[in-house]
C-alpha cells in the first residue's frame, strides 16, 4: 500500500469505530447530530469535495454526487424523523471501502508495469583515462564503448566486443533462466548484467533502444480504449442523468398523485427515501470502475508474461482472434542457414543413378567419399569467403576451419547463381542449377528439402551441399496450444519455393501454407483471410521482419516476434511479443480471453443485480442497506474479479537451454 492508500484506510477505520461507539452513546438531538457528524465527515471529506467542484465545474453528475446527494439526504430524514443516522454513514463508509479496494487493485495492477518501468537505465559507463564515468544515456552516440559491470542495467542496444556474462531478462521476456552472452552477440538494453564486466559498441541511440520503445508502448497503452471500454463511457454520461431525474420524478410524482388524486397521505418522507435508496442502487461505480480496471490488469498480467499490450483495443482483437497467420523465416524458423548434408556424385542419397563401380561397404571406398565430401564443403567454402550472405556464412560456419584468403584468387560474383574462384590453383564453381547450366554441366536433384548449393571442380559437378533454417524447437508445441486456445486456422506465408515450405508446414501440422511471396503478396493473403472471416472473428498476423512491417499493419492484430526483431515490425505492431518463443502467441490470446470474459462478468453481474435493487428499491421493498450492497458490494465484487486478470497462468515451460539474444 502506498501512503494515500494507508490513509484512506485509516480514516476508514476510525470512522467505522466512532460509528460503533456513538450507537451505543445514550445521547439525543442536536448532540447526537453532532456526535454523528464527526465520523461522516472524517470519512467522506473528499467525496463531498469532489462532488461541491464538480457542481460548480458543470459536472454534477458523477458518482460523487450521488454519494453526496443520498448521504446528506439521508441525513435530513433521519433529523426530520428524529431517526437514525447509520445508515448515511454507512453509506459513505462503505463506498469509501470499495473505493479503497479500487485503488488497491489498480495499484497491484501497476506494480506489474512498475516494475517493467525498472528498466529505464539512470546512466551508462564510458571509460575515459582509465576510469569510468557515468554519463546521460541520451548522450551516447551510436558506436560508442560503453562498459556495464554486474548488478547494472544495459543502457541501450549493442554488440558485446570484449568479455562473458549472464543476463537477467526476466523484465523483458517473463523468464526467469538467465541467458548467456559474449563477444559479436547482439545485446538489448533493459536487461541486467549479473556476472562478468561487458563491453559493448552501442548500434542505437539512447531513445531507439528496446527499453526506450518498450517503457513508450506501455505508457501510451491506455489510450488505445476497447469498444467495450467506450461503451461503458457513453453508458454511464446518459445513465447517470437518466437515473438522477428519475430519483426526483419518484420522490415527487408519487406523492402529489396521493395527494391530488387519491385524497390521501402524500408521505414525502417515505418517498424521498425511496429516491435516496434508488440513487445509491443506480450509482454506476461497479461498471466504470472495474472494466477499465479489467483491461488495466491484463494488460499488466501480460507484460508481467513478456508480452506487451499497446493499448485494450488490441486485447480485446486479439480475444477474437480465430485465424493466426505466420511469416516463416525468423518466426517458425530461427532464421539461421545451417549446412544438414554434403552429397558427392556418388552418394547413395542422391536421385541419381549411384555408383555402379564400387561397393559403398567397402572402407576404403566410404573414406574416398569422406574425403570428398570434405573437399566439397572446403572448396564451397573458400570460394564464398568473400561474401556476407547467410548461405555464404553458413558454409564457413559448417567448414570449421580458419579461412586462409591467400588460398583463393579471382573470385567472381555472377549475380542469382552463385559465385566462382580459382582454389589451390583449380577452378572451383558454387551457386545454384543456373550456374552449372552456364557451365554446361548436368546435376542431380536431393530427396531432402532444403536450399541446395551445386559445387563443380575443375571443371567437374563433384556434388553439392544441403542447407535449410532449423524449426524452432518450440513451433511444433505453438501450433497445438494455438489449436487448444480454439484456433481454427494456422497459415503460414513465406518467400521460400514451395518445397520447402510444404515440408515445415508439414512437419508442424499448420493447417495451410503459401509460398514463393513477395511482401505485397503477403498483404493481399491477409486480406483475403479477412474477407473470408467476414468481420466476425479477427486475423492475426506474426511476423519479426522488415517486410513483415505492412502486413502487421494491416491484420486485425500484428504480433512482432521477439524483442530485437525489426524496428519496424515493432513499430508497426499492436502486440510485441519480448521472446521469440511463438508459444507466446497461445499465451497472449490465453490472456486476452481470459481478460475479456471477466470483463462481461462484470458488466453481466453489476447490470444485473442494479436492475433488480432498483426495482425493489422503488417499491419499497428493500432499503438503504441494500442500496449499499447494490452498489458498494457489486463494486467490491467486481473489482475483486478484475485481479484475476493479474493472475496469469502459463501455458508452457520456458526453455532451460540459453539462447544468443
Amino acid at each position: 500500500m502506498d501512503k494515500r492508500q494507508k490513509k484512506i484506510l485509516v480514516r476508514i477505520l476510525a470512522a467505522a469505530a466512532m460509528l460503533v461507539v456513538i450507537r451505543f452513546m445514550p445521547v439525543h438531538g442536536l448532540v447526537r447530530f453532532l456526535l454523528y457528524l464527526v465520523p461522516y465527515l472524517t470519512v467522506g471529506y473528499d467525496i463531498l469535495k469532489k462532488a461541491w467542484k464538480g457542481l460548480i465545474r458543470g459536472r454534477a453528475l458523477d458518482e460523487n454526487f450521488l454519494m453526496a446527494v443520498a448521504t446528506i439526504g439521508a441525513i435530513a430524514l433521519a433529523i426530520y424523523e428524529d431517526g437514525d443516522y447509520t445508515e448515511a454513514i454507512a453509506v459513505m463508509l462503505f463506498y469509501q471501502v470499495g473505493e479503497w479496494f479500487q485503488n488497491y487493485a489498480i495499484g497491484k495492477s501497476r506494480k506489474n508495469i512498475t516494475e517493467l518501468m525498472d528498466i529505464r537505465p539512470d546512466y551508462a559507463n564510458i571509460e575515459r583515462d582509465g576510469q569510468l564515468e557515468k554519463v546521460d544515456p541520451d548522450d551516447v552516440e551510436v558506436g560508442s564503448i560503453i562498459v556495464v559491470q554486474p548488478g547494472e542495467k544495459v543502457p541501450i542496444d549493442g554488440i558485446v566486443v570484449e568479455g562473458t556474462s549472464t543476463l537477467d531478462t526476466s523484465a523483458l521476456t517473463g523468464e526467469s533462466v538467465p541467458r548467456s552472452v559474449g563477444p559479436d552477440q547482439e545485446i538489448s538494453s533493459g536487461c541486467i548484467n549479473q556476472t562478468g564486466v561487458l563491453k559493448i559498441r552501442t548500434t542505437k541511440e539512447f531513445g531507439d533502444s528496446t527499453a526506450s520503445k518498450i517503457l513508450d508502448m506501455v505508457e501510451n497503452a491506455s489510450s488505445k480504449k476497447a469498444r467495450t471500454e467506450n461503451f461503458i463511457t457513453r453508458f454511464a454520461r446518459v445513465y447517470t442523468p437518466a437515473v438522477v431525474y428519475s430519483a426526483v420524478a419518484l420522490a415527487v410524482l408519487p406523492p402529489v398523485i396521493r395527494m391530488a388524486f387519491m385524497g390521501i397521505a402524500p408521505e414525502w418522507g417515505q418517498w424521498i427515501y425511496r429516491a435516496l435508496t434508488f440513487l445509491v442502487i443506480s450509482c454506476p461505480c461497479a461498471l466504470v470502475i472495474s472494466i477499465p480496471l479489467s483491461f488495466f490488469a491484463g494488460i499488466g498480467g501480460a507484460s508481467k508474461a513478456g508480452v506487451l499490450v499497446k493499448g485494450s483495443s488490441y486485447m480485446e482483437n486479439l480475444a477474437q482472434v480465430k485465424t493466426v497467420v505466420f511469416d516463416k523465416t525468423g518466426t517458425l524458423t530461427k532464421g539461421v542457414f545451417q549446412v544438414q548434408a554434403v552429397h558427392d556424385v556418388n552418394d547413395h542419397d542422391l536421385l541419381c543413378k549411384g555408383c555402379d563401380k564400387c561397393d559403398h561397404a567397402d572402407p576404403e571406398c566410404a573414406e574416398a567419399d569422406r574425403r570428398l565430401r570434405d573437399r566439397i564443403l572446403e572448396c564451397a567454402a573458400l570460394a564464398e569467403c568473400a561474401s556476407s550472405h547467410p548461405i555464404s556464412r553458413s558454409l564457413q560456419k559448417a567448414y570449421g576451419k580458419v579461412i586462409d584468403r591467400d588460398r583463393v584468387s579471382d573470385i567472381e560474383e555472377i549475380s542469382g547463381a552463385g559465385v566462382k574462384a580459382v582454389v589451390d590453383g583449380v577452378p572451383v564453381a558454387a551457386g545454384n542449377a543456373k550456374l552449372m547450366k552456364q557451365l554446361g554441366l548436368e546435376v542431380h536433384g536431393c530427396h531432402s528439402t532444403g536450399t541446395l548449393v551445386y559445387v563443380a571442380i575443375d571443371g567437374k559437378y563433384m556434388g553439392h551441399i544441403l542447407i535449410s533454417d532449423v524449426v524452432k524447437s518450440t513451433s511444433e508445441e505453438a501450433i497445438r496450444l494455438l489449436e487448444k486456445e480454439g484456433v481454427r486456422r494456422t497459415v503460414m506465408l513465406t518467400g521460400d519455393k514451395e518445397s520447402v515450405a510444404a515440408a515445415v508446414a508439414e512437419k508442424l501440422g499448420l493447417t495451410e501454407h503459401h509460398s514463393e511471396l513477395l511482401p505485397g503478396d503477403k498483404v493481399e493473403k491477409v486480406e483475403e483471410l479477412i474477407a473470408q472471416e467476414r468481420g466476425k472473428e479477427k486475423v492475426a498476423f506474426t511476423g519479426d521482419g522488415v517486410n513483415d512491417a505492412p502486413v502487421l499493419a494491416r491484420a486485425d492484430v500484428g504480433i512482432a516476434m521477439g524483442a530485437l526483431g525489426s524496428d519496424a515490425a515493432i513499430e508497426a505492431a499492436d502486440i510485441v511479443l519480448m521472446d521469440d518463443d511463438p508459444r507466446q502467441i497461445a499465451q497472449a490470446i490465453s490472456i486476452s480471453r481470459k481478460t475479456l470474459r471477466i470483463v462481461y462478468e462484470n458488466i453481466y453481474f453489476a447490470i444485473g443485480v442494479k436492475l433488480l435493487c432498483l426495482v425493489l428499491g422503488a417499491f419499497g421493498i428493500v432499503g438503504m442497506w441494500a442500496a449499499i450492497f447494490a452498489d458498494v458490494g457489486v463494486m467490491v465484487i467486481a473489482v475483486l474479479n478484475a485481479l484475476r486478470t493479474l493472475r496469469v497462468k502459463r501455458l508452457f515451460q520456458p526453455e532451460k537451454k540459453p539462447e544468443r539474444i
